[in-house]
């Protein structure tokens, strides 16, 4: 017989195993972005850290978005949720202090995966990083991902693709999605024209995993973002139980 507990008298509702921290942006989120909830193959749990728009994350990296960040992750914990991660790449700005301040798993960025990755390559190899602002991505972001200097990269981004750019980082209220595929797929082929050294890929910004697999296809290369993250954190919170013995 199974026994069910109470895990917190504060909420009436269990089932999901992961939080998100989202922006408080406004702009079409397809199947297989972080925004879209059909994306996972499990319930997840949404919290937007209102104020941090796009233009404080990324252009400004407004400190003052870390009192938000970490209500908001507070927030998700006393939900229930049992790891807590966001929706753009840019978060790990705060990701340090955000895992600091609350008792589950946090994993706020998906460049977070860069170290593994590189762990996974040749030593002559680098991973290649397509981002939503290239210009905008600093040696901190870097450093509280453990991203150290000795980890070979290479830096593409998307800000000067006019769908991505004027859908994603201007919010003008609509997004074809056939466009930013093509968008992201010639940035990801550039990148392997130009550094031929490219081993894997790894798209930081949350808005682009729905195209993860042209990525693929055009370049043969792996590819990794914030779902390939998700999923693999899920499956330590939620373990497969396997049946039968040899």
């Amino acid at each position: 017989m199974t026994v069910y507990r109470i895990k917190s008298k504060s909420r009436s509702w269990d089932g999901e195993p992961i939080g998100i921290l989202i922006l408080d942006a406004a702009y079409p989120c397809v199947p297989g972005n972080v925004g879209n909830a059909t994306t996972f193959p499990f319930p997840v749990r949404y919290k937007e850290v209102r104020g941090a728009s796009i233009t404080r994350l990324l252009n400004e990296r407004d400190p003052a978005l870390l009192a938000p960040f970490i209500d908001g992750a507070k927030e998700l914990e006393a939900e229930g949720v049992r790891a807590i991660t966001g929706a753009c790449g840019f978060m790990a700005l705060f990701q340090p202090q955000v895992a600091a301040a609350v008792n589950v798993p946090v994993f706020l960025s998906s460049m977070l995966q860069v170290p593994f990755i590189a762990r996974t390559l040749r030593p002559d190899r680098q991973v290649g990083i397509i981002t939503a602002n290239a210009a905008c991505l600093t040696e901190e972001h870097f450093t509280n991902v453990g991203i150290s200097p000795e980890i070979s990269k290479v830096v593409y981004g998307m800000e000067e693709q006019d769908e991505f750019r004027t859908s994603v980082l201007e919010e003008k209220g609509t997004l074809d999605s056939a466009l930013v595929e093509k968008e992201v797929v010639s940035v990801a082929e550039r990148m392997v024209r130009e550094c031929p050294r490219v081993g894997a890929i790894l798209l930081e910004c949350s808005d682009l995993p729905p195209y993860a697999a042209a990525v693929h296809e055009a370049t043969g290369l792996p590819v990794f973002d914030f779902i390939t993250m998700i999923r693999h954190v899920h499956s330590a919170l939620v373990p497969t139980r396997y049946n039968g013995h040899m």
